[in-house]
């Protein structure tokens, strides 16, 4: 093969590789770390201790215990004198170790619900009821002797995560990732492999590669930050911008991780083949091989006139 087609072919081939190391990052983050339940459980678990977390669940809670009231006593006039009862049990009832544990149940449970969603063809929309923590709450009021707490309804109230109108497109947008987060890596390093192997200069290809890499873990940073902008300006009023923050960065730690792992070990092979380049030993000089000493020529014999 020419060197030219050669040159041209790897080049192709290595910026395929570089354009694919940050597709195929967020696919198979979004593949084998969101959708795995042990790995999202434990992403969230620390969440239970933040307290933009904690706040955003006691507001929560705690309306829905007051709506409850509303609805079944009719006690709206002193609503008010409850309404920080209320706030405070739940408040109290978030640095329990009862609440981690529901904490983590909860996003086990939710999560599995989310699955079953995206793998099966239920149309029903996902739901998690929050009557278990409706009912700690309502302990903690009574053993405080808050008024009327022995009389609030304990109801499985469900809080929608899924619309059901959203599934199918999240079903095919799933069943897309599935397949992206396994190709899209095989993909980038085979091209990567071959447009090295290709290269009429590998030196150069591997620093090219390296420093492309590199360039796509970066705009992986920048595309995290970007989004994690446009998803909390998208919160819907009376979302808590902070518990939001949080939980982005929560699902988002493991991807952030692999893009700075991505950028620093682009820079730093690009930076080894170019030091390895300018301290190459020096070639050995070859020795020249001696000439052999000329043969000394016989005198030419006299001739008959010369005699």
């Amino acid at each position: 093969m020419p060197s030219r087609l050669r040159s041209a072919l790897s080049a192709v081939l290595i910026a395929l590789s570089c354009l694919l190391v940050p597709f195929g990052a967020l696919a198979a983050w979004a593949a084998y770390g969101l959708a795995d339940t042990g790995r999202y459980v434990t992403a969230m678990a620390p969440l239970a201790a933040d307290p933009a977390v904690r706040e955003a669940v006691v507001d929560t809670v705690g309306d829905g215990i007051l709506r409850a009231v509303d609805e079944h006593l009719d006690v709206r006039p002193v609503r008010g004198s409850v309404r920080p009862f209320v706030h405070d049990a739940v408040r109290s009832f978030t640095q329990t170790r009862a609440f981690r544990l529901a904490w983590d149940t909860g996003n086990r449970i939710t999560h599995d619900a989310v699955l079953r969603a995206l793998r099966g063809e239920d149309e029903r929309a996902v739901t998690v009821d929050l009557a278990p923590v409706t009912a700690q709450v309502k302990r903690q009021l009574t053993r405080d002797h808050v008024p009327l707490a022995a009389r609030i309804p304990v109801e499985h109230t469900e809080v929608p995560v899924l619309p059901a109108d959203r599934l199918t497109a999240l079903r095919k947008g799933y069943h897309v990732l599935e397949i992206a987060g396994f190709w899209l890596p095989v993909a980038a390093v085979a091209f990567a492999v071959g447009g090295i192997a290709l290269a009429v200069h590998r030196r150069r290809a591997v620093a090219a590669t390296a420093l492309g890499t590199a360039l796509g873990g970066a705009l992986l940073v920048v595309a995290l930050a970007v989004g994690r902008n446009l998803t909390l300006a998208d919160l819907p009023a009376g979302v808590s911008h902070p518990a939001a923050g949080a939980v982005y960065d929560a699902l988002t730690g493991t991807l952030r991780t692999v893009a700075w792992l991505l950028l620093g070990l682009g820079l730093a092979v690009a930076l080894a083949v170019r030091l390895t380049r300018h301290h190459r030993p020096p070639r050995p000089a070859r020795r020249r091989r001696a000439s052999p000493p000329p043969t000394p020529t016989a005198p030419p014999a006299p001739t008959r006139a010369q005699a």
